[in-house]
């Protein structure tokens, strides 16, 4: 049996290919196509909410495919576009959400509009690069994880992205050891630990990214392996954001953390990590 690593690599350093060979399967063929083909039909939010086919494939390029019923959420975010700091895109804590709603702003011109070739090709090549990652994850979790990690990790701006995110929290709890249940009325102080366990700057930096992508595979390895201690259990990879409420970021984050009052002090263990203990 491959090792999650192994893969995870093989993946990584052919990524083109594996697009490729992704690109050109017949159900991903499909759905591209009919994008392609009428995603330039649609001139308003409201056809655009309205059609499905179109809807369920620009979500799913966004990694936000599971939103796909909650269309008042989704209506909201582009009615309200991106340029307000209380926008919703800008308030909930997954950034897909503001990508997404730059990406289908209906009033901008040029390569910016939706259904510019640019705009259009760049939403069929993240369409593409989801279904690979969602493929992986049918053969191993990890491996999926790892590939999420490594392209959304330059988006994080602090520790709430990463604790807002169910597959970045999993993430962090495997490379370092963490205990599974985190309490909500700590989260200020687990988000800082956070930010100094995993600095943006080397989030942003293509080798010290590898290397903690690298660390977490190796660690899923030995946790979720054959022999690992957990591996009737591995971890489980949710698709988009976990949290479907509109409100303010602190009650988004409420609904996405898990409370647990059995588990160890999260904020003590992340800090004396942080301090090298």
């Amino acid at each position: 049996m491959t090792s999650t690593t192994a893969q995870y690599l093989a993946v990584a350093d052919n990524l083109a290919r594996f697009q490729k060979t992704e690109a050109n399967k017949p159900a991903v063929k499909l759905a591209t196509a009919y994008y392609q083909a009428n995603i330039g039909k649609v001139k308003t939010i409201g056809q655009f909410v309205g059609n499905y086919r179109l809807l369920s494939y620009a979500l799913q390029a966004y990694g936000l495919g599971d939103q796909i019923n909650n269309k008042a959420l989704i209506t909201k975010v582009l009615q309200e576009g991106t340029t307000s700091s209380s926008a919703l895109a800008n308030t909930l804590p997954n950034a897909a959400w503001k990508a997404f709603a730059n990406a289908f702003n209906f009033s901008a011109t040029g390569t910016a509009a939706p259904t510019s070739s640019t705009s259009v090709a760049t939403t069929t090549s993240d369409y593409v690069e989801q279904q690979l990652e969602n493929d992986q994850g049918a053969m191993d979790p990890g491996v999926q994880l790892a590939l999420y990690f490594q392209r959304v990790a330059p988006t994080i701006t602090s520790g709430y992205s990463v604790l807002a995110d169910k597959n970045l929290t999993e993430i962090a709890q495997t490379i370092f050891n963490l205990p599974p249940g985190t309490s909500t009325s700590q989260i200020d102080q687990e988000a800082a630990a956070l930010k100094t366990l995993m600095p943006v700057s080397d989030l942003q930096n293509p080798a010290k990214l590898k290397s903690l992508v690298e660390r977490f595979t190796g660690t899923y390895d030995l946790n979720y392996g054959p022999g690992g201690v957990d591996a009737g259990t591995p971890l489980t990879v949710a698709n988009g954001n976990t949290s479907s409420t509109v409100s303010a970021a602190s009650s988004i984050l409420s609904g996405v953390l898990s409370s647990n009052a059995q588990a160890s002090n999260f904020a003590s263990i992340l800090t004396g990590l942080a301090l090298g203990g």
